[in-house]
């Protein structure tokens, strides 16, 4: 029988521990879920592993039984939001390890809004800050029923119970409109102005600029013409 004061694995490690690819994928899931090490994976994977063997062999049963075990089997999955109301048996071999973690504490919190990321919301249950109904979870792995999803709240003496509180404050992203804040500034263009010339008596063409001295018309066009060529000569 063993020692009853002993507690024993919840879960099964995998015969090949060692491949790459898992390994890889593990790594996107613990990251993704916030995880704190691959035994929340494991736990996961044998739950799910449970259900798809007891859905096997109520599948396989034809007895009064086992179409009692097969509406208590699909009764506590969609209580617990796993399977939608009008899934049957055959739905629980589909499944993936994502949609048991998804109904993680840890996940729900997230998803609701009350956490800005994975890891806060452990930070949160694993510092006692959260109420399931009347009850003080402190389990991010705990599964959460769709009934107790309704009924997720700080705790009434906790500083996050506020709204306010900057933990919970989400953070708003301005969206930088240049268009308004820079002005665009407009290339000054040279006035033409006439201006008598002493010498000659003859009106010319003067091209002034606001802070600047006038320059003749003539030798602007004649500047930019040998700018020209010299360009052309360099090519």
């Amino acid at each position: 029988m063993g020692d009853p004061k002993k507690f024993r694995k919840k879960y099964s490690t995998p015969s090949h521990p060692w491949q790459k690819t898992a390994i890889e994928e593990e790594k996107v899931i613990k990251r993704e879920y916030g995880l704190k090490n691959k035994r929340e994976i494991m736990i996961a994977n044998s739950f799910l592993k449970k259900y798809k063997d007891i859905a096997k062999k109520i599948i396989a049963s034809k007895t009064a039984q086992g179409a009692k075990e097969k509406q208590q089997v699909l009764e506590k999955l969609q209580r617990l939001g796993i399977l939608g109301s009008t899934s049957e048996l055959d739905h629980i071999l589909g499944l993936s390890m994502q949609d048991v973690l998804n109904r993680r504490l840890q996940s729900v919190i997230y998803r609701k809004g009350l956490a800005r990321t994975m890891n806060q919301a452990r930070q949160f249950i694993t510092h006692r800050h959260i109420m399931v109904g009347d009850n003080e979870i402190t389990s991010p792995s705990y599964l959460t029923s769709l009934e107790e999803e309704t009924k997720l709240s700080f705790k009434a003496k906790s500083a996050l119970a506020d709204v306010e509180h900057p933990e919970r404050a989400v953070a708003k992203k301005e969206v930088p409109q240049e268009a308004a804040k820079v002005e665009v500034k407009e290339e000054k263009k040279p006035e033409v102005k006439v201006l008598p010339d002493d010498d000659t008596g003859d009106d010319l063409e003067v091209a002034a600029v606001e802070g600047e001295e006038p320059v003749i018309a003539d030798e602007v066009e004649e500047a930019e013409t040998e700018a020209e060529e010299a360009t052309e000569v360099k090519e």
